[in-house]
């Protein structure tokens, strides 16, 4: 359950850190809270600081601090119920950028995505996690 002013880690090399939610763009279900697979606008809180001689180079910090833009939930603490009764949490909040064609900023992800996100047409992102959450515990903590 992410909402306006929840902040969330972001797991990709787009050289965010962390970043605040400041709108749930979705149909009006849910009451504009946004959960696995959603799309929110937030603003970057947190960045990698960039040095002076990477800052012309291909492979540069593609975000600043004070930037507003996009991103695609991957994790919640909120637990989330699959289909078949399984309640899936996770340890932390996170997001990956996306630039406003919806593609990814970044080109790598560093952690552990929900299995959700397939379902809801974000395979590019699963198919770049190095683990999904696919596993039939009770309760799983990242």
């Amino acid at each position: 359950m992410i909402g306006l002013k929840s902040t969330l880690n972001v797991i990709d090399n787009s050289g965010a850190l962390l970043v605040e939610c400041v709108n749930v763009l979705k149909q009006k279900v849910n009451n504009g809270w946004g959960s696995v697979g959603d799309e929110i606008v937030c603003v970057v809180k947190r960045a990698r600081p960039v040095a002076a001689a990477t800052q012309a180079s291909v492979t540069a910090v593609k975000v600043k601090k004070g930037d507003v833009r996009r991103a695609v939930i991957v994790r919640t603490r909120k637990a989330v119920r699959r289909p078949d009764g399984r309640l899936i949490r996770f340890d932390d909040n996170a997001a990956v950028l996306l630039n406003n064609k919806r593609e990814m900023l970044g080109t790598r992800i560093g952690g552990i995505v929900s299995a959700d996100l397939r379902m809801k047409g974000w395979s590019k992102i699963v198919s770049l996690a190095p683990k999904v959450s696919s596993i039939s515990s009770a309760s799983f903590r990242y």
